[in-house]
């Protein structure tokens, strides 16, 4: 007698036998032609704009002014490198592999706290080799990748209403499970940014995924005291906040390069002062080619400049929500919205903290930011939106 198969799907345990082959064949659908064009232009832009936001600190810093561009152009190059390797694997793939990742990118969080190396004053990098990597980036991605697995086997009983056991077990429990495995251990490592943009991804997919608008609430709540709680007890994040709402009382300290960064938007009116001719990147604005590059792009481009900018990263992601929205399956539909609104949510926040709209605290912006961890998994990102375009119903 036959025994009778379990109808649990096992959701850490990977099918590798469904993934072969791999890599889609040349038969395979074309990848979303506007899609691709506004990732590329996005990508020269930003290195365009590494360019010349850092060539003054990088002489001051490394005495060669072009030390920046340098780095990131062959990060980009890697980039694109690994944009079209995943954007010809099958979403199946990616799928399998998810648990691994995500696993994987777990370990990583845990060996930042034993063995990873300290840098402008918080712990975050680990070395491997020549290379170093920010494991928190990687966990943007892999947490997305894990609620889509998790939601394409169980979103039937996340939204199950007749139950509440059930309801509460599968549209609550495991879910948050999933999100605080790596926000708990980004939190040890004082990252307060990436816990808001982990915390605030994680609550938008799960609500896309069929969670009840109550235990949504529920995780709202629980994050909003988290966050509030580390803003009262941690001296790190009132300082930020104290000089976020006076920043001018404390412009030779905290305050200044917010001042610096709002100075130089002010600088650059409706035209800019022209691409390289940034007054404000001469080591007035920190972190000029980072966190504040936006500042020295609105600086030399002016409003007409940054709104260019700001209206690419508005086509890149409507159209990664269309592929969202047509997307064949649970999995596929659910990582495109995933990756399209991290790029969202970190576009905003980052343009908000320049503006001092919100405290100043470390979030880079997509494409335009130095850094070479980032800039690969964004890549990966993109790779993996392109491939799920290709079995998008839309016309490419």
């Amino acid at each position: 007698m036959n025994k009778k198969k379990s109808k649990i799907p096992k959701l850490f345990c990977p099918d590798f036998s469904s993934v072969r082959p791999l890599l889609l064949g040349k038969e395979a659908p074309r990848a979303d032609t506007l899609l691709l064009m506004s990732i590329i232009i996005l990508a020269l832009c930003g290195t365009l704009t590494v360019f010349s936001a850092g060539t003054a600190y990088a002489s001051f810093r490394y005495g060669d002014g072009a030390f920046f561009v340098k780095k990131q152009s062959v990060w980009l190059i890697a980039g694109l490198a690994v944009m079209i390797l995943v954007a010809r694997i099958r979403p199946r793939a990616v799928y399998e592999f998810t648990p691994l990742m995500y696993f994987g990118t777990v370990i990583l969080l845990v060996l930042v706290l034993v063995i990873g190396f300290a840098g402008n004053g918080a712990k975050r990098w680990i070395s491997i080799g020549p290379v170093t990597i920010q494991p928190s980036e990687i966990a943007k991605i892999t947490m997305i990748l894990m609620l889509a697995r998790y939601f394409s086997i169980y979103g039937a009983r996340s939204g199950e209403r007749k139950n509440q056991k059930t309801l509460f077990l599968y549209g609550t429990l495991i879910p948050a499970l999933i999100i605080f495995v790596p926000i708990i251990l980004v939190m040890l490592q004082k990252h307060l940014s990436c816990i808001i943009i982990l915390g605030t991804i994680g609550l938008l997919v799960i609500l896309f995924g069929g969670v009840s608008a109550k235990y949504i609430a529920m995780f709202t709540g629980a994050g909003a005291l988290g966050v509030t709680a580390l803003a009262l007890f941690t001296d790190y994040t009132k300082e930020r906040i104290t000089v976020w709402r006076n920043p001018e009382a404390y412009r030779l300290t905290g305050g200044w390069q917010t001042l610096q960064g709002l100075m130089a938007i002010g600088s650059g009116g409706l035209f800019g002062v022209g691409i390289g001719n940034s007054v404000m990147k001469h080591c007035y604005v920190s972190e000029p080619a980072n966190d504040m590059i936006f500042a020295i792009l609105c600086e030399e481009t002016g409003f007409f400049g940054a709104v260019a900018v700001l209206s690419l990263f508005a086509l890149l992601v409507t159209r990664g929500y269309t592929v969202a929205l047509r997307a064949e399956d649970i999995f596929s539909r659910i990582t495109a919205f995933g990756i399209s609104t991290k790029m969202a949510v970190q576009v905003l926040l980052n343009v908000a903290v320049v503006t001092n709209t919100i405290p100043n605290t470390g979030i880079s912006l997509p494409f335009f930011s130095y850094g070479g961890s980032s800039l690969l998994m964004l890549m990966f990102e993109m790779g993996l939106l392109l491939s799920i375009s290709r079995f998008a119903k839309i016309k490419k």
